[in-house]
């Protein structure tokens, strides 16, 4: 008996394409494009010169420029993808190019708003663009085995999900240093937007979080550890702990611990990044390809971003549903709003946030916290 494969048929011409940010994450998402064969034209706007001309030099893009207005502006690119800091240029970068009719996708936060992210959001709608938040644990195959488990039933009725990720002193200041967003929101909002994912369509309903003061106090006037507490429509708890303060020592940049209990079982997840070790006389012990991206490895990618970018490029040219939708972003970021409104108020918050509540939320989120021992 013979197989029949389904043939997908190639897009109709290869997608031009805009990275804005050409960063870190920015960095891999343009080598990502530059590698694809659906991508033909490359433009990148970066304003850091140096870092532009590196990036020209990897990607040999079509154009590059230090104005991200200009690849908005340009009548043929049908997508970008906006890898820019500080974090409170997310809307208006996102919302320019959507107005403009370009596919999107859009590094996490979504927006430093509610009303923000709803904005863009129906923007999309609109014009039928895609538009998807870069969650890219969600391309990690150790978090896609957890969600399958649950979907296949083989754990029963899901009780808990516990996530416990904690990432490197210099990572963290380099993060809290261009913004006041908390642990909560810069940090667990992955492994939120992780829980969320494998519950779906459950919804969380109640959020209770602690903050743990120490090193970062004196220094960045921000948490060390925030501590959420989150419980669903139906019951299930999800617990994340994310932390930004690992010892200078410490030869991972990030380490992550997950544990998903059910009824008939459960699934313990080490993502310590542990299992490679490189132990040199000049620089000690490393643990290689322990960054929550990944890497380039020569010819392979280690990590999940590259494959994130993959996908976005594909439902551009195919016309697929892209993996995160903007309405589960936005449901993350009311999530870790009320954890901030329950670290302040040392008192459990009930979703959905009202008006004013939203209000102080952001009020605490966003100016300078004060600091505490």
């Amino acid at each position: 008996m013979s197989e029949t494969t389904a043939i997908v048929n190639p897009p109709g011409k290869p997608l031009s394409i805009g990275v804005i940010g050409t960063g870190w994450c920015g960095g891999i998402r343009a080598v990502a494009c530059a590698r694809s064969a659906l991508v033909g034209d490359l433009h990148l706007a970066e304003v850091d010169e140096a870092r532009l001309q590196e990036m020209a030099l990897l990607t040999e893009p079509a154009s590059v420029t230090n104005d991200w207005e200009r690849i908005v502006a340009d009548p043929q690119v049908d997508a970008v993808l906006i890898s820019a800091t500080p974090e409170n240029l997310h809307h208006p970068m996102a919302e320019a190019a959507l107005s403009a009719g370009k596919h999107v996708l859009l590094e996490k936060p979504i927006a430093l708003t509610l009303d923000e992210a709803d904005r863009l959001i129906a923007l999309a709608q609109e014009r039928d663009l895609k538009f998807t938040i870069g969650y890219s644990q969600r391309f990690n195959p150790k978090q896609s085995m957890v969600k399958r488990s649950i979907e296949a039933g083989d754990l029963g009725a899901v009780s808990s999900i516990l996530v416990s990720r904690h990432i490197t002193r210099s990572l963290g200041a380099k993060i809290s240093n261009r913004t006041k967003l908390s642990p909560a929101a810069m940090e667990a909002t992955h492994d939120l937007d992780f829980a969320f994912w494998c519950l779906q369509p459950r919804r969380p309903v109640r959020v209770y979080s602690q903050n743990a003061w120490g090193v970062r106090a004196d220094t960045l006037g921000v948490p060390d550890t925030q501590y959420v507490v989150v419980t669903m429509d139906d019951g299930t708890v999800v617990t994340v702990g994310a932390g930004m303060s690992l010892p200078p020592g410490y030869p991972n940049q990030s380490s992550t611990w997950i544990e998903v209990l059910g009824t008939e079982g459960a699934v313990l997840v080490d993502a310590s990044h542990r299992d490679v070790v490189v132990n040199t006389v000049a620089r000690g012990v490393q643990f290689p390809m322990s960054t929550m991206p990944g890497e380039y490895v020569d010819h392979v990618y280690a990590g999940p971003m590259e494959r994130e970018t993959t996908h976005f490029l594909e439902a551009v040219a195919y016309d697929r549903p892209v993996m995160v939708d903007p309405r589960h972003a936005r449901t993350v970021m009311e999530v870790y709003l009320a954890a901030d409104l329950s670290a302040e108020t040392n008192e459990v918050v009930t979703l959905p946030l009202s008006r004013d509540q939203i209000g102080l939320a952001l009020s605490e989120l966003y100016v300078d916290r004060p600091v505490r021992g």
